[in-house]
């Protein structure tokens, strides 16, 4: 049995607009053949993200949600404290920025001396050190159905998204259980969680409940930024890195990868799932609708 794109969105607050004129821009090539063709590829455009009026960092970005992706990075890089009142959040489309502004005044000088490339896709930024911040965190021991590990996985790959539409880009959603909520895309998995990341600061939204799903590597900075957001739970259909598995080991965050049709590989946190469906009854993916990491599957 294998599953067709959905057209049922309801589970989603937020969900990908693969139509959206400013995400992608048809461009003209040849084929193996030499024929010629028409494909669309995805926009890539820079926003420049101030803490009121310090200059903390460029992003190369698709465009959309830019102030929750400026609330999210100052979060998870915790230039944002939990206390901090925001009193506002300003987006110049022609100068690409977004200024951040709270009553706290902030000087991160020394912090920014400190930079790391990180291993993400359009090149990651973490300021500081990049354990900083982990020392406290013990992430609530959850429960994890795995039922709901395979729903998630054929309802995300089966919606509408950039990804589907124009490939290089990676998606990152916010989960509750077998529901889909917030789902985001952009050329770094890194963006695409902290846009997640500004939508949860924004809206007061608890994590503790949360499962958050990523198409892309479980390396350290995405279970780094997943801690400091909350979320106890961690999946995707790629794999992982060394030190990703043993900061989530350290945290007790549930580490799920290789999530492809009915296959899935835990690292972290295994007494907590709860295996309550037999693998052999989850319908095989579709191979048209699979991510490059999941064609050898």
């Amino acid at each position: 049995m294998q599953l067709a794109i959905r057209d049922d969105l309801s589970d989603y607050i937020i969900a990908p607009d693969p139509g959206a004129a400013r995400l992608t821009r048809a461009v003209e090539g040849f084929d193996q053949n030499g024929q010629a063709t028409q494909i669309s590829v995805v926009e890539e455009r820079p926003l420049t993200i101030f803490l009121n009026s310090q200059e903390i960092v460029t992003a190369m970005t698709i465009g959309d949600y830019p102030e929750y992706l400026a609330l999210g990075f100052l979060r998870n890089q915790g230039m944002l404290l939990p206390d901090d009142v925001i009193t506002g959040t300003d987006y110049d489309d022609e100068l690409e920025t977004v200024v951040v502004r709270t009553e706290r005044e902030t000087s991160y000088e020394e912090k920014l001396k400190k930079k790391t490339r990180t291993s993400g896709c359009a090149v990651g930024t973490v300021f500081g050190d990049m354990m900083e911040g982990l020392e406290d965190v013990r992430l609530p021991a959850v429960s994890v159905r795995t039922s709901w590990l395979y729903d998630l996985s054929a309802k995300i790959n089966r919606t509408p998204s950039l990804y589907l539409e124009a490939g290089a880009i990676h998606g990152t959603v916010l989960c509750r259980e077998n529901h889909p909520l917030v789902y985001m895309e952009d050329v770094g998995r890194h963006n695409a969680v902290d846009k997640i990341a500004g939508w949860m600061l924004s809206t007061d939204e608890e994590a503790e409940d949360k499962i958050l799903y990523t198409t892309g590597r479980l390396t350290s900075e995405m279970v780094i930024k997943t801690a400091m957001m909350g979320i106890p739970v961690l999946a995707s259909r790629s794999g992982f890195t060394a030190w990703g598995v043993e900061i989530a080991r350290e945290v007790g965050l549930t580490l799920i990868g290789r999530m492809r049709g009915q296959r899935f590989v835990c690292l972290s946190g295994e007494d907590r799932l709860v295996r309550d469906i037999d693998p052999s009854s989850v319908p095989v993916e579709d191979k048209k609708h699979r991510r490059k990491s999941a064609k050898h599957s």
